[in-house]
């Protein structure tokens, strides 16, 4: 199944993507909520009131009337593989891990497809990241590798729009990587069924201003989604609606000589073949009046 909460109108609504349109679940149960929170909530029941609604839908709409929102409003954590393919390794000077490097997005560094990508006044290193997300349906803690790929409840795209400079400030590389506005996901979040298993073997790109950037294969990643999982629910209880960025390829644009930065007036796509485009424009951040 394919899914995208998106604005009509006034109202936020769960919409099913199928072959003749756009299905508003929320409309049609109220129950399901604005985002998906309560549809993962509600496991396999909730997925099969999905189908239900489908199967009952008289008049889909076009996808072109939705604006994207984010996927989920909030959620208990937003966790972020960094130098999870080795030549995006290499080109960065860094060692290839042997353990994912790992850091923390917070809510208001999100924005959703469509919506502008805020260059901070800060700084003019702003770059792109095309990532596979991973969104957990199941919780857990020591979940089993073999286990794990039963915890997700879909995957979606995500670019880490990072700000460089402020990335490199600390070794944890949290400012750079939590400013607001700057981590756009979405639109489509996808169930693992119309996928390959653990989502590989997908083709993984970024564009701006069409101009290819990044042009890999998600079965490039050295942790595979099954293997993060099972590493990160040693760590910490995994829980429903939990998100978990799983790297980037190389070609971002701090690594070409010259540097490519994304300025205003860009517009940045991330596209994983199965899954769909994510599109942003680019824009200055507005100084406080």
């Amino acid at each position: 199944m394919r899914f995208v909460v998106g604005q009509s109108g006034d109202t936020t609504a769960v919409y099913a993507l199928t072959n003749n349109g756009a299905v508003d679940l929320t409309h049609a149960d109220p129950t399901l909520g604005p985002d998906l929170a309560a549809l993962i909530r509600r496991g396999d029941d909730g997925l099969e009131r999905a189908r239900q609604l489908m199967s009952a839908a008289r008049q889909p709409v076009s996808p072109s009337g939705i604006t994207p929102a984010l996927p989920l409003r909030s959620c208990g954590k937003i966790i972020c593989l960094g130098l999870n393919y080795v030549d995006h390794a290499k080109e960065g000077g860094y060692d290839v891990p042997d353990y994912p490097a790992l850091f923390m997005r917070g809510m208001t560094s999100m924005v959703a497809a469509e919506a502008p990508i805020v260059r901070p006044r800060c700084s003019e290193r702003l770059d792109y990241e095309v990532e596979l997300m991973v969104i957990i349906g199941r919780g857990g803690r020591h979940i089993d590798r073999a286990d794990a790929l039963d915890h997700v409840f879909g995957y979606t795209v995500f670019n880490d729009a990072s700000v460089r400079d402020y990335q490199r400030k600390t070794h944890q590389w949290t400012p750079g990587k939590n400013f607001d506005a700057t981590g756009a996901v979405g639109p489509a979040v996808v169930t693992p069924d119309e996928l390959p298993s653990g989502a590989a073997g997908l083709r993984i790109q970024s564009r701006l201003n069409g101009e290819i950037m990044q042009d890999a294969d998600t079965g490039d990643m050295m942790f595979k989604v099954d293997q993060t999982i099972a590493i990160l629910s040693e760590v910490m209880t995994l829980e429903p609606g939990d998100m978990i960025a799983m790297g980037t390829p190389p070609g971002v644009g701090h690594a070409r000589k010259p540097p490519v930065w994304m300025k205003p007036r860009d517009v940045v796509e991330a596209e994983i073949e199965g899954i769909g485009v994510l599109r942003n424009p680019v824009i200055d951040e507005v100084a406080p009046k």
